[in-house]
């Protein structure tokens, strides 16, 4: 597995390949060479770090719009006004996350990562695990994987113009692409865990749409972290760090 990273623009994930199957996608020359804190969020897909939320304010998070610095050895670090983030990536690949703030910090994560996947990918979480659908960028609604609603969630399929989200309660979940497989999983102790998924075909935005799926797995439970209830987020505690483990494999224990 070979992960291309871009620190000088965000740390943004820019290449993900296993067996010479490249999964991210990517948009070229949306300007996103240019940004800085404050700016509105540049969509130029790959896999995006979003701290301490994904939607809100700032917009994606903030650790996107600003240099990270590479350390060697795989570590990569970037400083936000109320937290540091660093992770460093292992051969595997299993990545290693610790987050530094102030005690009672409460935030959201997210490995955004927007596939490129074809119309008959599916997406495979815990059958009946809790799930929070977000219908057209609206408030959620609870109902259980893989259809809540009657939104049917697991399969990516053709372009209809729809765009939703959803949270799922799992720490785990796996992408099937033709013959190609693709596994998340997450490790925390003491925090949040979901699988969020971003169903974007050709809904979003209003002017000028275009066709983006993520994958996304989360501390955390909600896109947005002004909407966190209690045990919705992830929160330092008294020592000041929170470390997590995210591990992206070929190898599918799908449930």
């Amino acid at each position: 597995m070979e992960i291309v990273t871009d620190p000088a623009h965000g740390g943004r994930w820019t290449s993900l390949r296993t067996g010479g199957r490249e999964w991210l996608w990517r948009r070229d020359g949306v300007g996103r060479e240019s940004v800085s804190p404050g700016d509105a969020f540049v969509d130029a897909g790959g896999l995006e770090e979003c701290v301490p939320t994904v939607r809100g304010t700032p917009d994606h998070g903030d650790a996107w719009s600003r240099p990270w610095v590479r350390e060697g050895d795989g570590r990569e670090s970037v400083r936000c006004e109320r937290f540091s983030l660093t992770r460093t990536i292992r051969y595997g690949a299993e990545v290693d996350y610790v987050l530094t703030a102030d005690p009672g910090f409460r935030f959201v994560w997210a490995a955004h990562a927007l596939l490129d996947l074809s119309q008959r990918a599916t997406v495979h979480l815990p059958e009946g695990a809790a799930t929070r659908l977000y219908p057209d960028n609206g408030p959620w609604v609870e109902g259980s994987w893989p259809a809540p609603r009657g939104s049917r969630l697991d399969r990516f399929g053709p372009d209809d113009g729809t765009a939703v989200g959803a949270v799922v309660d799992a720490d785990r979940c796996c992408v099937h692409d033709g013959s190609h497989r693709l596994a998340f999983a997450l490790q925390a102790d003491g925090q949040p865990l979901s699988i969020a998924l971003w169903r974007n075909l050709g809904g979003f935005p209003d002017t000028h749409p275009y066709r983006s799926t993520g994958v996304e797995p989360m501390l955390g439970r909600v896109f947005g972290l002004a909407e966190a209830g209690p045990g919705d987020a992830a929160r330092v505690p008294r020592s000041g760090e929170v470390r997590w483990r995210l591990i992206v494999t070929q190898d599918c224990n799908c449930p």
